[in-house]
């Protein structure tokens, strides 16, 4: 497919947008969580996913990696996104964001973003708040990789919050549009890759290098249920009237 390069998978076909810039760990990780045949897009380089509805869309969900950049950059490739984003979200497409995919999700329907005026950085604690299908099988506390100094301050209208930490919004949900601040996909191999491309000083880089062990690595793997768990949302998604409807294959 031109603009996409495809990975070997299962029945259902997630568009995967690698936001990330330059050559990095993102699509790598998402297509190895993702139990499904994957089609990235690396729309930081240009490349546009077709729209919903057209005759190249052919997906069952999306998948929107974490990223370099703010959500509130004056880019072109950013704005471009949002208009295709709102169209994805208006389609009634199931989506997951990470990371900064969760603050375009969030930015992209209503909500706000701003700095968080201190870089979350390294595995740290959160804390789910009620029942979701997305969180099913993941206990109610649990460790996971963060790399950010950004942060969604407000949700989009009608959307809930499904998890927390002391700073701030690490989960919601607008309809079958998800975000998770965290990333559930990071292995230990991009835990110290994005540390050592760091630019912090070296006491805290060194506190949270301490912090990446085999037995922290391994408890972070159970926040990754949720990729298997938002693909079972995808499948089971009943489009409601008005929403597009996924023709089938040939």
């Amino acid at each position: 497919m031109v603009g996409g390069h495809v990975g070997a998978g299962m029945e259902q076909t997630v568009l995967v947008v690698d936001a990330s810039l330059g050559d990095t760990p993102a699509e790598r990780n998402l297509t190895r969580e993702l139990d499904a045949e994957t089609d990235v897009w690396k729309v930081s380089e240009g490349e546009q996913p077709p729209a919903v509805g057209g005759p190249r869309w052919q997906y069952d969900a999306v998948v929107i990696s974490g990223s370099q950049t703010a959500v509130y950059d004056d880019q072109q490739w950013i704005h471009d996104l949002v208009s295709w984003f709102r169209g994805v979200a208006a389609a009634g497409v199931p989506s997951l964001g990470v990371c900064w995919g969760h603050q375009f999700a969030a930015m992209a329907l209503g909500g706000r973003v701003v700095r968080t005026g201190e870089y979350e950085l390294g595995y740290r604690p959160v804390r789910r708040i009620g029942e979701d299908p997305l969180f099913a099988d993941v206990p109610t506390e649990f460790s996971v990789f963060q790399t950010h100094s950004d942060r969604v301050v407000e949700l989009p209208p009608g959307a809930v919050t499904l998890a927390r930490n002391d700073v701030g919004l690490q989960a919601f949900r607008q309809g079958v549009t998800y975000g998770v601040q965290f990333h559930p996909e990071y292995d230990r191999e991009t835990a110290e890759w994005v540390v050592g491309n760091k630019d912090l000083p070296a006491e805290r880089l060194r506190a949270v290098r301490d912090g990446i062990t085999d037995e922290v690595v391994a408890s972070a793997r159970r926040a990754a249920t949720v990729f298997d768990n938002f693909l079972d949302i995808a499948a089971t998604h009943q489009p409601q009237t008005g929403e597009y409807v996924r023709p089938p294959r040939e």
